[in-house]
């Protein structure tokens, strides 16, 4: 859980290795410390699988000039947590026909209630 006094931030990204989500979680793995000097939990979302989230891992490392990875990233390729928290992109498609997910942030505060929610296409 994040505990009493903690906070959480989920965001989504529409696929591993696209240029914009690897640069946004290499700056989020840059900044970890800030987050848990806040008492900030970190997790990402991608519809891409472990084994792609694998890879990816590497690929913001290198970005980010860091050598760990601080915060996991959830594996949903059937796209049901996506599904579940309305982060699907009605319009865009990945190269299976299948909706992207959106770039999604959640915000949420100490007794787990959504404090914020930012929901914008993947073509944005």
């Amino acid at each position: 859980g994040i505990g009493k006094d903690g906070w959480a931030i989920l965001f989504s990204h529409p696929a591993d290795y696209t240029p914009v989500c690897t640069t946004e979680l290499g700056m989020v793995n840059k900044m970890t410390d800030k987050f848990k000097a806040k008492n900030v939990k970190l997790i990402a979302l991608s519809c891409d699988d472990v084994e792609s989230h694998k890879g990816w891992t590497k690929d913001i490392l290198d970005y980010a000039g860091t050598s760990q990875f601080d915060f996991p990233i959830i594996a949903d390729p059937k796209r049901d947590l996506a599904v579940q928290l309305g982060m699907l992109d009605p319009d865009e498609k990945d190269a299976a026909g299948l909706p992207l997910t959106c770039r999604a942030v959640f915000i949420i505060g100490p007794e787990y209630r959504l404090k914020l929610s930012m929901l914008y296409p993947a073509t944005t």
